[in-house]
């Protein structure tokens, strides 16, 4: 592959990275591709290698991002029902206030669904905390499978 091609493929690595923090993109699914058409168009074996280790980063993290923070959500008691209510009102404040809006929303949306739920802001507001903490937790592993995919493609890279 050529200088400019792997410029490309590493700028949309870099698209897929904010996507994972700003989740307008499809951030592990940009990263993903671009490994992929990386290895398509350098091909050979070790190309194929990088490949499939990435993906097995990307399916662990995946596997890990909801697995993990969705067991502390339910040992801290915050039903399903707060996240989905969450998420439709970070929907919301995305449109609302850009970017910020998605963050705003949910922890609003949370809020008020649990507000509903025990009726008190006292025990409200930690359940909230928790699912805040967890959907921050889903984030930063999703990251760290998108980073160290992204690394050893850069060291394979830069190695060829």
């Amino acid at each position: 592959m050529s200088g400019w091609g792997e410029l490309l493929v590493g700028l949309v690595i870099l698209v897929g990275l904010i996507g994972v923090v700003v989740p307008i993109l499809p951030g592990v699914v940009l990263v993903f591709g671009a490994i992929l058409v990386w290895a398509i168009v350098e091909g050979g074996v070790s190309s194929w290698a990088v490949f499939a280790i990435c993906t097995v980063l990307l399916v662990i993290s995946g596997i890990v991002k909801y697995a993990w923070p969705g067991k502390k959500m339910r040992d801290a008691g915050v039903p399903k029902r707060s996240l989905v209510i969450g998420a439709l009102f970070g929907i919301v404040g995305f449109f609302v206030v850009p970017v910020i809006g998605l963050f705003i929303g949910f922890i609003l949306g949370t809020y008020l669904s649990e507000l509903q739920r025990l009726s008190r802001h006292d025990q409200a507001w930690p359940a909230t905390w928790h699912a805040t903490k967890a959907v921050g937790l889903s984030m930063l592993i999703e990251l760290l499978g998108a980073l160290l995919a992204s690394g050893i493609w850069l060291v394979a890279a830069i190695a060829t």
